[in-house]
């Protein structure tokens, strides 16, 4: 079976971010911090662009989050919405309160975590970085 992970961009953020969600997270990045600077073909870029971030990951249990900034000078550019969201399923419900709690500090709370009508422990929000999250809980998953 294919394996998805969640790729993210955003607008000489990503580093920042993933160090935030590597607080929350725990854990080390894969692999180096990849800068546009490092990349054959850059080397007209503004310095700003060249610490932009090419690549990062970030191992969250036996997935992987990963991320990179747009080059505007390359005629990238970011709209942020809500097509995107990342959904996790924690282990636990405590582990879905710190998670709920950490990742949506400084950002936009959608609907707090609780007991949903449909039996599971839901929040979904969106983060200081304007990333849609989503932390759903429910005991029967974990079995």
């Amino acid at each position: 079976m294919a394996k998805l992970n969640p790729y993210l961009n955003f607008d000489g953020k990503a580093e920042e971010a993933f160090t935030f969600y590597k607080s929350v997270f725990g854990g080390e990045f894969r692999g180096e911090v990849f800068k546009m600077g490092n990349a054959p073909g850059t080397e007209n870029l503004s310095d700003e662009e060249k610490n932009r971030v090419m690549h990062i990951a970030l191992p969250i249990g036996d997935d992987l989050l990963m991320a990179s900034d747009i080059v505007p000078s390359f005629g990238q550019t970011l709209n942020v919405g809500n097509n995107n969201y990342v959904s996790i399923f924690p282990e636990s419900r405590d582990e879905a309160d710190r998670l709920f709690k950490g990742l949506s500090e400084g950002g936009n709370v959608e609907m707090p975590i609780e007991d949903q009508f449909w039996g599971d422990y839901f929040g979904s929000f969106q983060d200081r970085y304007g990333v849609h999250w989503m932390v759903n809980y429910n005991e029967e998953y974990t079995k």
